[in-house]
């Protein structure tokens, strides 16, 4: 993609963390002041909180992989190392407010062209969580009005719970309005952190199993220092926001639909195989493959860059209701339910569906030990993809 000339040039990228040190040498020339805000503290002025003890460094790191400066001896380089960096201060708090999301995540939308958040909710697998009510408005009109009406690009880690965990049980990971994230070892396996889930679009390249402290991601750090063990999805991620700032900079009229139809199309599978056996490669209904891990696989920069500069655009996006089955049943472990939705995609109306991009499935399910439920989806072409896994440390009933 830097061989063809894009670097991200007039593409800003909000980091929705911790902080960034906008001080940093890799940082300063790229840092947008005008796009950044602390909602921590309620100033303009988003500079991680650390001592002695605590370190804030966790939002400096993601925006060095974005942005930071190419051949000036301090780092490494950004993967869109001409593009903004804002910084969105909203996780150094003793507790998380709807009110604070929804602000960072609706801040500034026709300034800042990609939000990349690293984070949220605990991945320990039992935890079921996601946006509420003022954070949905805020990316739902993020993606439908913002960068004046071509849709904020929302990018989300897929979480480092494991195989233990699922981040289908993630609502920002798991959302139709974000695009996940998760990571890949560089020989090709999957890292040991790594959860599994249908929303999962593409990987990135980011730490493994290794136990050396320089076997992460080379990026910024705090006090203007570097660090080579930036690690988990939360590395991944803005990796992906780099990629996709690349993209905007070869076409600026890419909406938010364009970069995930360019996600799916451009991701490579190359040798990506789950090293715990577990998750297969499939295709889908056209003729794609994919993997509740990898997603379609290894995002592409050059290959997305360069199909993004002939890209036409994407027909309207219209919205159809299948249907609902409310009827009460009784399952087990071995009796397994089965329920069935007829739909004609609403022919004959103006809102009328031919091809399928996103499938939002509502589900209420009551059972003694919520960690041992699984539950499909199967399409009219066959393909099936699992939107609740097991989690044997969950333990709730709803």
């Amino acid at each position: 993609a830097w061989e063809m000339g894009y670097t991200g040039t007039d593409v800003t990228t909000a980091i929705m963390d911790d902080g960034i040190d906008y001080l940093h040498p890799d940082l300063r020339h790229n840092y947008s002041a005008e796009a950044s805000y602390d909602f921590s503290s309620n100033d303009p002025y988003p500079y991680p909180r650390y001592t002695d003890t605590w370190f804030n460094s966790h939002g400096t790191r993601c925006a060095g992989e974005v942005s930071a400066a190419r051949d000036n001896g301090v780092c490494g380089v950004g993967v869109a190392y001409g593009s903004k960096v804002a910084g969105l201060r909203m996780l150094d708090q003793p507790f998380m407010t709807d009110l604070i999301e929804a602000n960072a995540m609706g801040h500034m939308p026709n300034l800042i062209d990609i939000y990349s958040a690293s984070g949220r909710p605990t991945d320990d697998g039992k935890t079921v969580d996601g946006p509420r009510n003022l954070t949905m408005r805020a990316i739902v009109n993020g993606v439908n009005n913002g960068r004046n009406g071509k849709g904020n690009i929302y990018v989300w880690s897929s979480g480092d719970g494991g195989p233990n965990d699922d981040c289908n049980c993630d609502g920002y990971a798991a959302s139709m309005w974000t695009i996940s994230i998760n990571s890949a070892t560089n020989d090709g396996q999957t890292a040991g952190y790594d959860e599994s889930c249908s929303s999962t679009l593409a990987s990135t390249f980011s730490n493994g199993k290794a136990t050396s402290r320089d076997a992460g991601v080379a990026t910024t750090d705090l006090y203007g220092n570097c660090t080579a063990s930036h690690s988990g999805t939360s590395a991944a991620a803005p990796e992906a926001a780099g990629v996709f700032a690349l993209a905007l900079d070869a076409n600026r009229n890419l909406t938010w639909r364009d970069i995930q139809h360019l996600t799916v199309l451009t991701s490579k599978r190359n040798s990506l195989y789950d090293s715990n056996g577990v998750h297969e490669w499939k295709y889908n209904g056209a003729g794609l493959e994919f993997n509740h891990l990898f997603g379609y696989g290894v995002l592409d920069a050059a290959a997305m860059v360069d199909l993004a500069r002939t890209w036409k655009g994407l027909p309207e996006r219209f919205h159809c209701t299948a249907g609902s089955d409310s009827t009460e049943r009784y399952f087990s472990i071995c009796n397994p339910i089965r329920i069935t939705i007829d739909t004609d995609g609403c022919a004959g109306s103006d809102s009328e569906v031919n091809y399928l991009e996103h499938v939002q499935s509502f589900v209420t399910c009551e059972s003694t030990f919520r960690g041992t439920v699984t539950i499909y989806l199967t399409s009219p072409m066959n393909a099936t993809s699992m939107i609740l896994s097991q989690r044997p440390n969950d333990d709730d009933s709803k």
